[in-house]
């Protein structure tokens, strides 16, 4: 599936945006990701972070370091934002955020994770806090319009063939 919509940035710029659902990154043909986004499920609740410098909640994810391929930024990401392992992971889609210098590709993947204990603080200092809600809820939270519509449902529908 491909849907194309728009978004505003930081900046309130109207930026195209261009999302397609992928199985693996070799369907990326050449495109090389810079960001990661995981929609993680520890005993069937969704794992979201919260960065305090955006006053937003999303799921986890971030940059990805050089030499390390999109599974292994997402297993990094988590356990970073969230002190979470990551047990099982599968790409569910990229998107390509059409900026004034640059087009930026990020992944989204879905996981299933655990604790490896307590959360205490992200690394890099970015994320402050992390909850478990209920899947149906994370509109509360963050509203990815069109797009995020069909991640989620995406994401709920993949995470049946983990189990």
């Amino acid at each position: 599936m491909e849907i194309k919509t728009k978004i505003k940035s930081q900046t309130s710029e109207n930026l195209n945006v261009i999302y397609r659902d992928i199985d693996s990154t070799e369907e990326l043909k050449g495109k090389k990701p810079q960001q990661v986004h995981a929609y993680c499920f520890y005993q069937g609740k969704l794992v979201i972070v919260y960065t305090p410098s955006k006053a937003i909640w999303t799921p986890p994810g971030g940059g990805i370091e050089p030499g390390e391929t999109v599974e292994q930024a997402v297993i990094r990401e988590v356990l970073e934002e969230t002190n979470m392992k990551v047990l099982k992971q599968h790409l569910i889609g990229f998107q390509e955020i059409h900026e004034p210098e640059r087009v930026l590709i990020q992944t989204r993947s879905v996981c299933l994770v655990e604790p490896n204990g307590p959360f205490v603080s992200d690394p890099d200092g970015d994320i402050t806090e992390i909850k478990l809600i209920e899947p149906s809820d994370y509109k509360k939270y963050f509203d990815w319009g069109d797009i995020g519509d069909h991640l989620m449902e995406r994401a709920l529908e993949l995470k049946k063939n983990f189990n």
